[in-house]
């Protein structure tokens, strides 16, 4: 990554290269690419980080999972479902228009920062594993499925989980602080890869949009108000 190059650009590169490569992964659990399964994702991904990231600023990073299906696995951007690509940041998209929870959250927090443009000015949204994973539910049916969910599978993402950590510094964040989504098994994984590897001084965990919308809708704006609180208290 050269040094001249902008935010956005040094994401976009990365998008570019991102291909599972590790061990094998166990039985029934495949990797979900949407750079290589969706034409468009690249070019929806490129106008997205050259529209919020066309600068060389450092960022605050936050670390979600992995991509789900409806989301980051149909548009390539963390916490962006299709909906809220066209919506909000206004970024052409065709295809079946997913509705993602934690998007919502995302998308409603953000707005409360003060919109995309003033949120991705000084954040940046990645995660654990850049890629999403799958799992057959039934029969030609597949469902979400995290790095944590089965020991096996995280022994064999660990060293890319690591590789892509390190590689997320590398685009322009901030290492004295990093955001972590969700306050349990993923919190604890991120803890242990930072105690083992030394990526960050401090790391503030937050509960995951998921979790929210789906046991604790009633009480998102006091959420919201939580992540506007840790992440103005950090810039």
């Amino acid at each position: 990554m050269r040094g001249d190059e902008t935010f956005g650009e040094r994401v976009i590169a990365f998008n570019q290269q991102l291909e599972y490569t590790g061990r094998k992964l166990p039985e029934g659990i495949r990797v979900m690419n949407p750079f290589r399964e969706y034409g468009q994702t690249l070019q929806i991904t490129g106008s997205f980080y050259r529209k919020y990231y066309n600068d060389r600023n450092t960022r605050l990073l936050i670390l979600g999972i992995n991509p789900g299906r409806f989301g980051a696995g149909m548009t390539g951007i963390p916490f962006t479902d299709p909906k809220r690509l066209q919506s909000v940041c206004n970024i052409h998209y065709e295809g079946k228009t997913t509705h993602e929870p934690s998007s919502v959250f995302i998308y409603e927090m953000i707005d409360a920062f003060g919109g995309p443009e003033a949120f991705y000015g000084k954040f940046y949204i990645n995660s654990m594993f850049p890629l999403g994973f799958t799992k057959e539910d039934k029969p030609g049916k597949e469902k979400n499925y995290n790095y944590y969910d089965s020991k096996d599978l995280f022994l064999s993402v660990k060293k890319s989980i690591v590789e892509n950590i390190t590689t997320q510094i590398k685009l322009g964040v901030r290492t004295d602080i990093c955001f972590c989504f969700g306050t349990g098994k993923n919190e604890k994984h991120l803890k242990d890869l930072n105690e083992e590897h030394q990526f960050f001084k401090k790391i503030v965990s937050l509960e995951h949009p998921r979790f929210i919308m789906q046991y604790r809708a009633a009480n998102k704006q006091v959420y919201i108000d939580k992540y506007l609180d840790s992440f103005r208290s950090a810039l």
